[in-house]
């Protein structure tokens, strides 16, 4: 069987906080026709979330920033997201710890894999990897709010794990990876098994 693509170019557009490249391809569809395709791809590397769940408060932490495509596409671009950040080389698992530590000022513990999935495929490379996790108010090591020295100007938010999920599902938070782990925390409270194993 003939492989389904061919790259047949490859242009740089923009090698500066992310790697922005054109490809030409030559496209085999599932009933044998090729056709040239031009996509552009966006790669800044791998990611990883986490959400943690205070089980004695019923809380959750979460942060607002400020994101420019949210705003240019008519959305506030003040949004309300789970911590996240780029692998930038490590494990996810421990990506997902520092995020928390960086930005949320807090030392989770029981982190747990929900996912790892592409967030926007038809034109990013990255995968983003999803971690449910515990805290407590013991668990506070500093203020967060992420480097300034990386532009970062976050917002701690702590909320009802219930006032949060209604957020998602009324349209307040609209980040992907947001409504999915608050759902993810949602089928885990009510005892439904783990998707992975």
């Amino acid at each position: 069987m003939k492989p389904r693509i061919a790259i047949e170019r490859i242009e740089a557009l923009s090698q500066r906080w992310a790697d922005l490249k054109r490809y030409t391809i030559a496209y085999t569809r599932r009933d044998g026709v090729t056709e040239t395709l031009v996509r552009e791809v966006h790669d800044h590397g791998h990611g990883a979330a986490v959400l943690p769940y205070d089980r004695g408060r019923g809380t959750v932490l979460l942060v607002r920033q400020f994101r420019l495509p949210p705003q240019l596409s008519g959305a506030d671009g003040d949004m309300i997201e789970a911590c996240a950040g780029l692998l930038d080389g490590n494990d996810p698992a421990d990506c997902a710890r520092r995020e928390a530590e960086e930005e949320l000022g807090y030392r989770v513990s029981n982190l747990r894999q929900v996912a790892s999935c592409f967030m926007t495929p038809g034109a990013v490379t990255e995968r983003l990897t999803l971690f449910l996790a515990d805290y407590s108010t013991d668990a506070k090591i500093g203020g967060g709010g992420g480097h300034p020295h990386e532009s970062e100007d976050i917002e701690v938010i702590e909320l009802p794990f219930t006032e949060a999920l209604a957020m998602a599902l009324g349209g307040d938070i609209i980040d992907a990876k947001t409504v999915m782990l608050l759902l993810f925390l949602e089928r885990q409270l009510k005892g439904s098994p783990s998707p992975r194993k």
